[in-house]
């Protein structure tokens, strides 16, 4: 199986409304987001790729157009701003676009990430 990875960058306000008052992300707050999308094929195509990562500029467009400097509340609604629910919602997002889309990871902090893998 070959695997291929790239990683994006954008930023965000959210706040995760379904957590109790005293808990800090029940409040409103930001963070620099890092996206990374992994594909994988069992071949390759007929110039060795398993996709050009020039093809993946829609996925950073989406992401700047869409999501970058945004309240991600008002975006994608209140239930679907975890870290885990942004995975998924980038991962259908894109396996729509390039059939070899495999994972979408997504960390909100240096040491935090969650992952959607079908």
């Amino acid at each position: 199986m070959y695997r291929i990875k790239k990683e994006f960058h954008f930023s965000a306000s959210h706040q995760l409304t379904q957590m109790p008052d005293w808990h800090p992300c029940a409040r409103l707050h930001g963070h620099n987001y890092v996206v990374v999308i992994e594909l994988s094929s069992e071949t390759l195509n007929t110039v060795g790729f398993v996709r050009d990562y020039l093809e993946l500029q829609a996925f950073k467009d989406y992401l700047d157009d869409t999501l970058d400097h945004r309240h991600l509340n008002e975006v994608l609604g209140d239930e679907c701003t975890t870290a885990e629910r942004l995975a998924k919602h980038l991962f259908d997002w894109a396996c729509h676009r390039w059939s070899e889309v495999s994972a979408v990871m997504v960390s909100e902090t240096p040491k935090t990430w969650a992952e959607y893998r079908p």
